[in-house]
């Protein structure tokens, strides 16, 4: 296999175990690849600092940090993209690796150069924005690993987990189990901001109504008043804290229980980042929408087998990215531009994370499960669909 990296970056390690996760490969059903992450060239790989000829090979640029202070973040990325060509023994696909750390549009502009057709990253969505311009003009899509749907469009797509999807997941299962009237206490700021959008579109979608919502400085004393003037809206029977578990658990304490009429408190993904959550007492009963860990268990036992250390969390997105775009490859011919609407394709994608698909907008549709806190422990009480409706 051929392994090098093209850009400035650190070195990872030339150690790479072959023991891979048997049941994704099957998802994959697919051929093979050449790899190009860090590292350096290995097994007489051409130590020639262009990149070899290909002959019968897609060229894919994955274009993450390796530097700087998300280097850790792109490094588990990178690895975890090398982990899914390895598992699927692919041969049709070279990924090169961009590092974006000391700049975005001049990693994308390496990638152009060198001939890929397709971009996997970047991580941010600022940077996703900065290297649009040289993707487009050289007819190559940008698949951004990052969450914000805002950059999405003119072939630049969204694949991170979108915040408020897991509102709406959340705000729809509590609206089937009889709750009605909404509120929300949402944190001030960008992420606040998304939150409200989606709390106000799921409860009129779901034929709930909003009867309040508050915004707070991210401080236990600014939430505090904020749940003082959430209280004069009447009744409620949910409310949504856009926010940490650790707010979340402040305002639960400062609202009656569920058991006294008080209602009950909705959660984010963010919720799905604290050990802690299952053992606070003021959450018991909580719901909250997040990404299944189904598959993310094994994934994280091969990886550190591979590389000596555990995969950052949003690691599967490099490892997802590869499957879908082998997937895709199958009906990529050589020489041509990358099948941009494959992408569209209304079963979508398995991946390590469940189901996901792109939609209008350019943005990531991902099925989602709900869990509840409950007796000291996470219980999921809707699982994640295992396909998509239509």
């Amino acid at each position: 296999m051929f392994v090098r990296i093209r850009p400035k970056g650190k070195k990872q390690s030339a150690g790479i175990a072959r023991r891979g996760l048997v049941a994704l490969a099957a998802l994959a059903m697919l051929g093979a690849c050449a790899v190009v992450p860090g590292g350096g060239p290995r097994n007489g790989a051409d130590r020639n600092p262009a990149l070899p000829s290909d002959q019968g090979r897609h060229r894919v640029a994955l274009l993450v940090p390796l530097s700087g202070p998300n280097g850790g973040v792109g490094q588990s990325l990178a690895n975890a993209a090398t982990m899914a060509l390895l598992d699927t023994n692919a041969q049709d696909i070279r990924i090169t690796t961009y590092d974006t750390g000391s700049g975005a549009p001049a990693a994308a502009a390496h990638a152009v150069a060198d001939g890929n057709r397709l971009i996997l990253g970047p991580l941010l969505g600022d940077d996703a924005l900065a290297v649009a311009e040289t993707a487009k003009a050289a007819q190559v899509p940008v698949i951004s690993f990052s969450n914000d749907a805002t950059v999405a469009g003119d072939n630049v797509f969204v694949m991170g987990n979108i915040p408020g999807q897991a509102v709406s997941r959340v705000v729809r299962l509590a609206r089937a189990q009889g709750a009605t009237r909404f509120a929300a206490l949402i944190p001030v700021g960008l992420y606040g901001q998304r939150a409200s959008a989606a709390m106000l579109e799921a409860v009129r979608g779901s034929g709930g109504v909003l009867v309040g919502m508050e915004g707070y400085e991210r401080t236990d004393s600014a939430l505090a008043a904020a749940v003082r003037r959430l209280k004069t809206h009447g009744p409620i029977d949910a409310v949504l804290v856009a926010d940490t578990a650790h707010f979340a658990a402040v305002a639960a304490s400062l609202l009656p229980k569920p058991s006294a009429g008080g209602p009950r408190i909705l959660g984010t993904e963010l919720w799905s980042r604290d050990a802690a959550l299952a053992h606070t007492p003021a959450l018991q009963g909580g719901l909250f929408a997040a990404l299944s860990d189904a598959r993310f268990a094994r994934f994280a036992e091969s990886y550190r087998a591979r590389f000596g250390s555990g995969p950052d969390r949003i690691a599967t997105l490099g490892y997802d990215s590869v499957l879908m775009t082998l997937r895709v490859a199958r009906d990529w011919p050589m020489d041509t531009p990358f099948p941009t609407a494959r992408l569209f394709d209304r079963t979508g994608f398995m991946g390590l994370d469940g189901q996901f698909r792109f939609r209008s907008g350019e943005v990531v549709e991902r099925a989602l499960e709900v869990r509840e806190v409950r007796a000291g422990s996470i219980i999921v009480v809707s699982p994640a669909p295992a396909h998509f409706g239509g």
